[in-house]
């Protein structure tokens, strides 16, 4: 068991170091913060040492000018090791906000280019905390760990090398008695710190218990589940105690180790006492001994909660590793778009099957065949779960088809840089997101660099300017998180209008007009009007109503294409799918 925890402590360390590469353009400073680390570690050291002579030569009946000198030192000693201890603490804390800025960035930088199959997998909060809780976690460890562990290990080998100096014999009957004490508290610390978070752990699963249910008052109510939640909570907060009571075990075990300390404290000034006597040792090496063995006591002690944060470290690291080991896509940063690469719109999909990475079992498209020209309106529709938004995204490259292909200009898909292809498409959701910033920096998302005059004009051509310039701070209005403090038709014509202004050569709407009201449907659907003119235009129709005008209509039923044409000649077939959800639409 023993063995197996060290194997894992060295195959964590290896990965704790990968993450020291951030380090690498602060190493010399670092480096430094090191060295001050060391005089101060060495002044530390030498502070006992002198305080046994300043009583060895009292004892002598020296003069008081010796004394005098002695004590000065000692104020030298304690200066110099408070400045550079000054000195280290601000090296360290310089180096770990600028090495954990490095990271947060990296790991940013890298999330956001990772593919939509890595998204599909994970939840937003797992991700977020990746990149909150297990970076701060960093914050006092990715430095001040190994310095503490540095500094422990300098101060428990200096200290026993100048006792080893000063009498052999007592050092080793220290040894044999001190250090068996310090370990005691050392795992006796890493047990109780064990059990403590096991508790906050427990404690943090009950707090959740109590947040849902009263989020959730009234579906707790209706389903009569208030015993059921009721004995859930008793559960967890049992645990809690459970957990308190088996760390409170060892706390209790503290009072036996400063028993401990006291008894081994005592056979140490004891053994020095009968040496002092027999004249084979000096009072005041006695009483650098005494520091000497507290200094060791207590810093073999204090591992324990170095080698905790150590574990924590480790953890966070290996979850971070794994994050960043995860293959990004190859997206770059567009400025102008490489002219062979400009589209002109026309689409091609033959013969695709696709299966999500995570459910290969089900084939999502099969056999998906279907010609767009450039400027054409096409619509996609049937029923929920037939494959609809599955094509889209992979018009939009999301995902790459499991067999057959997509061409866009008659060149396969991949042949185009990922970012190029998206550079030139435009997505209008049905549920809309947007930014909680303002008004203007939403619709500029489609363009950042676009001057007022052409944002101004994104929104007339949306029908966005009339209730925009309505308010009171017109394109600084803020719309709060995903857009609260404006309608649902207001959303959506934000969301024209940044689609407006990219001026996509490939436009994909996911009707937008579903969930409005009569005057809202009204403004939107002209708006759109507008923005699919000129432009190849895939649109995924709920409402059947919507794509009467569509050039061609593909029906979809269990990811196979079973109808495609237009309007009237769907409607022609009486045994055709198209047709009865038709019937089934205009009959409610």
């Amino acid at each position: 068991m023993a063995e197996n925890e060290s194997k894992k402590v060295t195959s964590g360390m290896k990965e704790l170091f990968k993450l020291y590469r951030f380090l690498k353009p602060y190493r010399w400073t670092f480096a430094l913060g090191l060295f001050f680390l060391l005089i101060s570690s060495g002044a530390s050291l030498m502070f006992p040492k002198y305080l046994g002579n300043m009583v060895d030569i009292a004892n002598q009946g020296r003069i008081i000018s010796e004394i005098s000198r002695i004590g000065l030192i000692l104020l030298v000693i304690v200066v110099v090791q408070a400045i550079f201890s000054y000195l280290r603490t601000r090296i360290f804390v310089y180096v770990t906000e600028k090495t954990l800025a490095s990271i947060r960035q990296h790991v940013y930088n890298h999330l956001i280019k990772l593919p939509m199959s890595f998204f599909s997998e994970r939840r937003v909060g797992e991700l977020n905390s990746r990149i909150s809780s297990d970076i701060s976690i960093l914050q006092h460890s990715i430095t001040e760990t190994l310095a503490d562990l540095m500094s422990q290990l300098l101060i428990v080998t200096g200290g026993v090398t100048l006792m080893m100096v000063t009498s052999f014999r007592l050092t080793i009957f220290m040894l044999a008695v001190v250090p068996a004490m310090a370990l005691f508290a050392f795992f006796s610390g890493r047990a109780i710190r064990r059990y403590s978070k096991k508790a906050q752990s427990f404690v943090a699963e009950s707090n959740t218990i109590v947040e849902e249910t009263l989020q959730g008052i009234q579906n707790v109510k209706a389903f009569t589940n208030e015993f059921f939640e009721i004995r859930r909570y008793r559960a967890k907060t049992d645990e809690v105690a459970r957990a308190g009571i088996k760390g409170g075990k060892y706390q209790a075990a503290v009072s036996f180790i400063i028993l401990g300390f006291f008894i081994a404290m005592g056979l140490v000034i004891w053994r020095g006492a009968i040496l002092i006597a027999k004249g084979e040792m000096e009072a005041g090496q006695l009483f650098s001994f005494v520091i000497y063995s507290g200094f060791i006591a207590g810093n073999i002690a204090g591992m324990a909660g170095v080698y905790t944060r150590l574990q924590r470290t480790i953890g966070a690291a290996e979850k971070l590793l794994l994050l960043l080991d995860e293959p990004a896509e190859g997206i770059d940063e567009v400025q102008v778009i490489d002219p062979r690469n400009i589209l002109d719109g026309r689409i091609e999909f033959k013969q695709v099957d696709f299966r999500y990475p995570t459910r290969l079992k089900n084939l999502v498209l099969q056999n998906v065949s279907f010609r767009i020209e450039p400027g054409q309106k096409i619509a996609l529709v049937g029923p929920s779960g037939a494959g609809k938004s599955t094509l889209v995204s992979l018009l939009l490259r999301f995902y790459e088809p499991t067999t057959g292909r997509i061409f866009f200009d008659g060149r396969g898909s991949s042949s185009f840089p990922i970012s190029s292809i998206r550079k030139q498409m435009a997505v209008v959701m049905q549920d809309v997101f947007l930014f909680g910033g303002t008004i203007r920096e939403n619709i500029a998302y489609g363009k950042t660099d676009a001057e007022e005059q052409e944002i101004i004009g994104a929104a007339v051509r949306a029908n966005a300017w009339d209730f925009i310039k309505s308010f009171p701070d017109g394109l600084e209005t803020v719309v709060g998180e995903r857009g609260v403090q404006l309608s649902g038709g207001q959303r959506q014509r934000i969301a024209i209008a940044r689609a407006v202004l990219k001026d996509p050569k490939i436009l994909i709407l996911d009707e937008a007009t579903s969930s409005l009201d009569s005057e809202s449907e009204r403004l939107v659907q002209e708006a759109l009007e507008k923005l699919m003119r000129g432009r190849t235009s895939v649109v995924i129709a709920h409402r059947l109503a919507t794509v009467r005008k569509a050039d061609t209509i593909l029906v979809l039923d269990k990811g196979i294409i079973v109808e495609q044409g237009t309007h009237n000649e769907l409607l022609s077939n009486t045994n055709g799918l198209y047709r009865s959800l038709t019937e089934l639409q205009f009959a409610r």
